[in-house]
């Protein structure tokens, strides 16, 4: 059977190239950790997406000590992987039983942000759950009509108001869910990012009828971030944290992706876990994220 695994393996087969195999082939056959090596080393973690203060700090601990060797750089870099994605708390998808769950997702246009509701819907689904999608994005040609093809694909319901207020859209969703016994409602957002400002007050908006209308059933913020994206996602990020108290991120497209190092700058720089990441075309590949199964398939 071919399991997640091995399926997150060959996803993530770019970015180990990226991140540890060239780094492993470059650095381990060294005698010591000299200027020239810790250099080329920074270099090649930068250009594998990991940020620049993060692979500058990870460098720094390599310099000046003895006790770990070029040797060594594996298991070095696994550990200090890991426990940066430890430090920033649980990957699980809060979720609480007999009681309504909102999760309020956002990102930039073209991160993948409806295909990942349209999934998520699913993977509820599957689990027996009762789940409307609230088409948000009011005002982007033809959002609308994909949240509702995503609803109709995954068996979930949906309130649509072409081309209404966002926050109004998201109010009826709450009162509905409410009323008629939902278990989740997926709240999806507009991405525009060449005007912030309104982006910002579209979005607190939004939350502000969430917080109003149902604070106590808000679960997650949920960030959709395309992996491809490297580190241009990461400064998508800090503006939606910005607008929104984001609670995770959803990684989208890393398959065939070498810049799934964003996983760790984003839980390095945001202080943000991943819970969800996507790892194919088909409507069951979006799966939990796992730390530990994440690392392995990069270190295998």
């Amino acid at each position: 059977m071919f399991n997640f695994f091995d399926k997150l393996k060959n996803t993530v087969t770019n970015t180990a190239q990226a991140l540890v195999g060239s780094i492993v082939n470059t650095v381990s056959d060294e005698s010591e950790f000299g200027d020239f090596v810790l250099d080329d080393m920074e270099d090649l973690l930068i250009s594998a997406d990991l940020g620049v203060d993060y692979a500058s700090e990870l460098v720094d601990k390599l310099r000046d000590q003895n006790k770990i060797k070029p040797s060594q750089v594996k298991e070095f870099l696994q550990n200090e992987f890991l426990n940066t994605l430890d430090k920033v708390g649980n990957s699980s998808l809060s979720y609480k039983e007999n009681e309504l769950n909102i999760y309020f997702i956002t990102g930039v246009n073209g991160a993948g942000k409806t295909t990942l509701i349209g999934k998520l819907a699913y993977k509820f689904k599957q689990e027996g759950k009762r789940v409307l999608i609230a088409a948000g994005d009011t005002f982007r040609a033809a959002a609308e009509e994909q949240a509702d093809i995503w609803s109709k694909r995954s068996g979930a319901d949906i309130v649509r108001r072409d081309k209404a207020d966002p926050a109004s859209v998201v109010y009826e969703a709450i009162q509905k869910g409410k009323n008629e016994n939902y278990d989740v409602i997926l709240v999806d957002t507009a991405g525009r990012l060449q005007n912030k400002f309104n982006l910002m007050e579209e979005l607190s908006k939004i939350k502000n009828v969430i917080d109003k209308n149902s604070a106590e059933n808000l679960r997650e913020s949920i960030l959709v971030i395309d992996a491809n994206t490297g580190q241009n996602g990461l400064q998508q990020a800090k503006v939606f944290k910005e607008c929104v108290n984001l609670t995770s991120v959803a990684l989208t497209k890393l398959d065939g992706s070498a810049k799934g190092a964003i996983v760790l700058a984003i839980a390095k720089e945001l202080g943000l876990p991943v819970k969800l990441v996507g790892v194919g075309e088909k409507m069951e590949d979006l799966k939990d994220f796992d730390s530990k199964e994440f690392i392995n398939a990069l270190f295998e």
